[in-house]
């Protein structure tokens, strides 16, 4: 409800600010902030922020019970401290008003964008992948425990050092921002490991009834640890070179890396979650293969394809328009409406449509597993 009040109140708020339906001063609180990835209004962002808090303290509830267990408690107590962060780090975002100098307005977003998203959310991930996949046989505990904590110390020593190589225009220096790109780089690589690692067990043993019933959630996970390598990874560090900045920060390339990481990342991992926690609700009911095949490599086709036949060759193209001309040509209205370009941007439809099915294909499935009446179960012994 919270998730459903934030996004359509702030919407139409946006709409009626840039609409210029409501009145200029109340704009910034209730309209659009003007600013990229954190646009919705002041009031909503509170808003938001209060829903991330009640999720913290709903995420603290298992914490006691997981301390008193036996055991090491390294892997823990970074997942616990990875979760206060993704709840409380979003707070950067409120640390600047309407009138602030600009420079300062850029420093805290970017903790925002880089710090909370590419940088407490990954730590989050690595952590959580860790748990399932150690639970599951899949790594073992010191492999777990050594990418959780490698993805932690990365991005302690090099978060806020990785946040600089987004500062281009207000000033930071060419030697900062490659130390920062290099970092930024950098985080992605324990996440990536332990996919790889979690994979090759899971080929082993999947042949094993408990584990071919939990084999579309791996997937998804390792789907999550694949886009990471490349959306987060290869697409990511393509816009983190202070050259590249200069001339490529905010066309259609970050729209690439934005698309592969966001959905790739983040996307699957929340699809993963789903399908795990269905499965644990209805442990001995069977996934229908030809679904979930449709759904699992729909939404991944639908992904590249949205990639590689519209956003990627817009951004290769406003690239060469931002060299040769200017940022501010690759950027302006009349570059973006040539016909070509318009042409690409219908010519992604073929992707959206292919990620839709998949969408709808995996949504399909989880209601199906919900809804499935008790006797409709495959009554087999419960691994689970």
């Amino acid at each position: 409800m919270a998730l459903i009040i934030v996004c359509v109140g702030s919407f139409i708020a946006q709409f009626f600010a840039l609409k210029h339906i409501m009145p200029a001063h109340l704009n910034f609180w209730f309209g659009h902030q003007g600013y990229e990835f954190i646009d919705l209004g002041r009031f909503w962002q509170i808003l938001k922020f209060v829903g991330i808090l009640l999720w913290l303290v709903l995420m603290a509830r298992g914490w006691a019970y997981g301390f008193k267990q036996k055991g090491d408690k390294n892997l823990l107590f970074i997942f616990v401290a990875s979760v206060a962060c993704v709840g409380l780090f979003y707070g950067s975002g409120l640390f600047y008003g309407e009138r602030t100098n600009i420079a300062i307005m850029e420093y805290w977003r970017w903790w925002v964008v880089h710090l909370w998203v590419e940088g407490f959310f990954e730590v989050f991930a690595t952590a959580a992948f860790a748990f399932i996949f150690y639970n599951l046989g899949l790594v073992r505990y010191k492999t777990a425990t050594g990418a959780t904590i490698i993805s932690a110390a990365l991005f302690l020593l090099g978060g806020v050092p990785g946040t600089f190589h987004h500062l281009y225009f207000t000033g930071t220096t060419t030697p900062i921002m490659a130390i920062g790109a290099s970092f930024s780089a950098l985080e992605v690589v324990p996440l990536v490991v332990l996919g790889y690692e979690a994979y090759e067990h899971w080929e082993k043993q999947h042949q094993a009834p408990w584990m071919d019933k939990l084999k579309w959630p791996i997937l998804y996970f390792v789907a999550v640890s694949f886009w990471n390598m490349v959306g987060a990874g290869v697409f990511g560090f393509m816009l983190n070179p202070p050259l590249a900045l200069f001339y490529i920060q905010g066309l259609n390339t970050t729209a690439v890396h934005a698309h592969a990481a966001l959905f790739g990342v983040y996307g699957f991992l929340a699809l993963g979650f789903v399908l795990l926690i269905v499965r644990y609700i209805r442990p001995n009911h069977v996934f229908d293969d030809s679904l979930m095949k449709m759904s699992f490599w729909a939404l991944n086709a639908g992904l590249v394809l949205m990639i590689m036949t519209s956003l990627l060759p817009i951004g290769v193209y406003q690239a060469h328009a931002s060299i040769t001309e200017g940022l501010w040509y690759a950027r302006s209205e009349g570059f973006l409406q040539q016909d070509f370009l318009v042409m690409l941007r219908w010519i992604r439809t073929i992707g959206d449509v292919v990620f839709i099915i998949g969408a709808i294909a995996v949504a399909w499935q989880v209601v199906k597993l919900v809804f499935a009446k008790a006797g409709d179960d495959n009554h087999q012994p419960n691994a689970l």
